[in-house]
């Protein structure tokens, strides 16, 4: 089963992190929506964080854990969020398990397909070699020469840690992230659709949802709403955090 961190009581409401990313992401939102009333649950995505690591690695599988897990806590309606990836994995699994989903929300990204564009960052990943025993320091250092951003190596970083006594490693599992790097991008099936209440969240400075997107979106999710994010980019929840938070609750809130 999926690792996840659980807090708050109330509405289940699953949120699913994105591509390299972890549970602890969303971790200062999820305890805001905890003390807002709802049981928040956090969860590694497979091959990420602290669940299970598999050579399977698809939307098709990761909507099934999500499935599994639900099934495990005896969660039969539940609100989900996913950013990016996450949001990939939280549309799929609301059209094929939609008596389980109340309410869905998408952060940042739609149902379209996306071409490949994590080379850069998959090879400064791979480029480090933990045999050497580095420091996170030096980490650092060998992952800057493909990943100038400061912010984004931050991130990525959050999954190293200490396998032994000085010995770092990734919590991800980048061999298979190289092996299916492909299917990050797939798009949604044409023929998918979920008629709950959406709420798409796009980042203003991000061009991951355009104006041009808004009729497929519709499309898949009939009652699909869109709400901009002012300042903020494909991290929308890390660069403007209080107007995901009140966008989030809002919506968690509207009776429909």
């Amino acid at each position: 089963m999926l690792y996840s961190k659980i807090e708050g009581s109330g509405r289940p409401f699953l949120i699913l992190h994105g591509f390299l990313g972890m549970s602890d992401n969303w971790k200062t939102l999820g305890t805001k929506w905890a003390e807002a009333g709802y049981e928040v649950h956090l969860l590694d995505l497979r091959n990420h964080g602290r669940s299970l690591h598999s050579d399977d690695f698809n939307y098709t599988v990761m909507a099934q854990d999500i499935f599994d897990y639900c099934k495990a806590k005896n969660l039969d309606s539940i609100y989900i969020m996913g950013h990016s990836m996450g949001g990939k994995v939280a549309m799929l699994f609301a059209t094929t398990f939609p008596e389980m989903v109340e309410k869905l929300i998408v952060a940042d990204i739609g149902p379209k397909e996306y071409r490949p564009h994590h080379d850069q960052i998959l090879e400064g990943l791979s480029a480090v070699n933990f045999e050497e025993k580095p420091d996170r320091g030096e980490v650092d250092e060998i992952v800057s020469k493909y990943i100038g951003d400061f912010g984004t190596r931050q991130f990525l970083l959050k999954s190293l840690y200490w396998k032994t006594t000085g010995q770092l490693a990734y919590r991800f599992n980048l061999p298979v992230f190289i092996d299916n790097k492909d299917s990050i991008g797939e798009a949604l099936s044409e023929s998918a659709t979920y008629d709950g209440p959406t709420l798409f969240l796009r980042g203003a400075n991000s061009n991951y949802i355009l104006d041009e997107d808004f009729s497929e979106i519709r499309n898949h999710f009939t009652k699909a709403e869109i709400v901009t994010i002012a300042n903020a980019g494909h991290w929308l929840h890390a660069e403007n955090p209080d107007d995901v938070y009140a966008s989030v609750i809002d919506f968690l809130k509207k009776q429909f």
